[in-house]
C-alpha cells in the first residue's frame, strides 16, 4: 500500500517551506518529489512501502515538525481517498461558536451554560442530561431572538463553505449533524450549502422556548447511526466516508467514518481521531483528500 504524507498550514501563516519539505522527505525516507497543493500552505509526498504503519509515521513526522505551525497526516493514497459522503458537526466546527452559549448570553447566563458545555464536549459529563439542563435555563426566551443572534454573532469557520461546495461539485453528499438545534442548523446549513441537516428540536410555545427538548436528542449514537444510514442509502463503502467534529459527542461518528478528523478539538477527541487539525482552516479536509487549491469551488 502506498501512503501519502500531507502537510497543512494556515493560509494566514504559510509555513511549508523547502526546508520543511526536505525534513519531511527525510523523516519519511522517500525519494518522491513533493506535490504542492497550495503555495506554502499545503503539500504532500508519497511514502511507498508495503505494510508501513501510517499512525506511527504520522507521529514521527508530527514530532519532527513540532515547532512549526503545521498539521500532518499520513493516509492511504488509494482509490477511496476522495470521499463521497461527508458529515460535519456544527458548533465549534462549521461555525466558530457554541449556539447554546450564545443564546444563554442573551439572558445573562453565558458563563454558567458555557461551563456545562465545555464539560460535556470534553466527555466529562453525559451529553443528554447536560443538554437538558442547559435548555431548561432558556425557558421563556423569545424565539425571535435567535434570528438576530445568528445574524449578529454566529460566524462560519474559515474554509467551511469552500469545503462543502468543492466536495459537492465532485459528487459528494454532505450532511450537517448537530447536537444543537434545528433553529440554528437550518439557517447555517443553507448558508454553507449542505445537502441536508439533522439536529435536536427545541420546544416552542407562543413564540417562546419552553425550556424542553423534543426527543430524541441528537447524541453521539445518533450521529454514528446517521452516518451508517446515509452510507447504506448511497451504497458506499466505509472508506468512502469523511466526518469532522470537535467534541466527545462526535467520537463515535469519527470512529465510524473512513476518515475521521478532529478539528481544533478537545484533547480526548484529538487523541482518538485518525487525523487532527489544529492549525489549518476547514480547507485542510480538502488537502487531506488530495485536492489542490486550483480545484476549490466557492
Amino acid at each position: 500500500m502506498t501512503l501519502v504524507a500531507i502537510l497543512i498550514a494556515n493560509e494566514s501563516r504559510p509555513a511549508i517551506t523547502d526546508a520543511v519539505l526536505a525534513e519531511a522527505r527525510a523523516v519519511m525516507r522517500t525519494e518522491h518529489q513533493p506535490r504542492i497543493l497550495h503555495g506554502e500552505v499545503a503539500a504532500e509526498v508519497l511514502v511507498p512501502g508495503a505494510g508501513a504503519d501510517a499512525p506511527a509515521l504520522a507521529r514521527r513526522l508530527r514530532a519532527a515538525l513540532a515547532s512549526e505551525p503545521i498539521d500532518v497526516a499520513v493516509l492511504s493514497a488509494g482509490p477511496h481517498r476522495r470521499k463521497r459522503l461527508f458529515l460535519a458537526d456544527m458548533d465549534s466546527t462549521m461555525i466558530e461558536q457554541e449556539c447554546i452559549d450564545e443564546l444563554a448570553d442573551t439572558i445573562g447566563l453565558k458563563d454558567h451554560v458555557a461551563a456545562i458545555t465545555e464539560r460535556a464536549m470534553r466527555g466529562e459529563i453525559a451529553f443528554g442530561p447536560a443538554l437538558r439542563e442547559r435548555v431548561a435555563l432558556l425557558r421563556d426566551v423569545p424565539v425571535d431572538k435567535i434570528d438576530a443572534l445568528i445574524a449578529e454573532r454566529i460566524t462560519l469557520t474559515p474554509g467551511g463553505r469552500t469545503l462543502v461546495q468543492t466536495m459537492k461539485a465532485h459528487g459528494t453528499h454532505t450532511c450537517l449533524i448537530s447536537g444543537g438545534f434545528t433553529l440554528f442548523t437550518g439557517p447555517v446549513s443553507a448558508r454553507i450549502g449542505f445537502d441536508e441537516a439533522h439536529a435536536t428540536t427545541l420546544g416552542v410555545r407562543d413564540g417562546h422556548l419552553t425550556g424542553e427538548v423534543i426527543e430524541p436528542i441528537v447524541d453521539k449514537e445518533t450521529k454514528r447511526a446517521t452516518l451508517i444510514a446515509l452510507r447504506s442509502r448511497f451504497g458506499l463503502d466505509a472508506t468512502d466516508t469523511l466526518a469532522v467534529g470537535d467534541g466527545a459527542n462526535d467520537l463515535d461518528m469519527l470512529g465510524e467514518a473512513g476518515l475521521g478528523v478532529a478539528f481544533r478539538a478537545k484533547p480526548k477527541v484529538a487523541a482518538a481521531a485518525q487525523v487532527r487539525i489544529d492549525h489549518g482552516d476547514l480547507t485542510a479536509l480538502l488537502y487531506l483528500q488530495g485536492y489542490a487549491s486550483a480545484e476549490f469551488v466557492g
